[in-house]
């Protein structure tokens, strides 16, 4: 009996210090000034594929919001706002998300253990082919990974709406990735690529202009 509750005691406490050192950051942009770079970010593009993108804050409604408004059509053009005092290996990321336009692509993206604009992982939704695929981007060479139990299927296919807040959501733990949109688990996978602690953001494709809002980050 007193083994027992030696181990429950045990396993309440170590539940109780694993709750006590994550820390959790949420961004929602309302101390940012309409049509100013957010604070606290930095921008990058892969190098050579079309204008880096310009990142700004816009009035939708009553909440700020953070865009993306450069609708260059480069296809390898990937611009990115990553956060500048984030820097973890496993996390639970979530954004919500708005595609706004774009003729080729209308993505809305999230990364994490991003080491620089050549080597991070990346889930993207995307309202034009409707569906929700998670990457590799190493070296500069971008690449799905194959859902556990199903394969290289190229992610999976959900409606992801134009014009429409929704939510993408990454919950990592070591190589598994969980991947989530607007409250449901669509698959896993499993890579060991980065492993190290990185940095955490946003991401977009081509000509998509997209917004972003409640940027949140909870570090395990």
């Amino acid at each position: 009996m007193r083994i027992a509750v030696f181990a429950f005691a045990l396993t309440c406490l170590i539940a109780a210090s694993s709750r006590a050192t994550a820390e959790t950051k949420k961004v929602d942009f309302s101390g940012d000034a309409v049509g100013q770079p957010p604070k606290g970010f930095v921008f990058a593009h892969t190098a050579g594929t079309g204008r880096p993108g310009t990142w700004v804050i816009q009035q939708d409604g009553d909440n700020k919001t953070l865009a993306q408004t450069d609708p260059d059509s480069t296809g390898s053009r990937f611009p990115l706002a990553v956060l500048s005092d984030v820097r973890a290996a496993d996390v639970d990321v979530s954004v919500r998300v708005k595609p706004v336009s774009g003729r080729a692509d209308q993505a809305a993206g999230l990364v994490w253990r991003y080491q620089n604009e050549d080597n991070y992982y990346l889930v993207r939704a995307n309202a034009l082919e409707n569906n929700v695929v998670v990457y590799k981007v190493q070296n500069g060479k971008r690449t799905d990974l194959p859902l556990k139990g199903k394969g290289r299927t190229y992610g999976q296919k959900v409606t992801v709406p134009s014009g429409q807040w929704s939510t993408l959501r990454i919950v990592t733990s070591g190589p598994l990735i969980e991947a989530y949109f607007n409250g449901t688990k669509l698959f896993d996978v499993e890579d060991t690529t980065f492993g190290q602690a990185g940095q955490v953001g946003v991401w977009t494709k081509a000509d998509s202009v997209t917004q972003f809002d409640d940027l949140t980050v909870v570090t395990k």
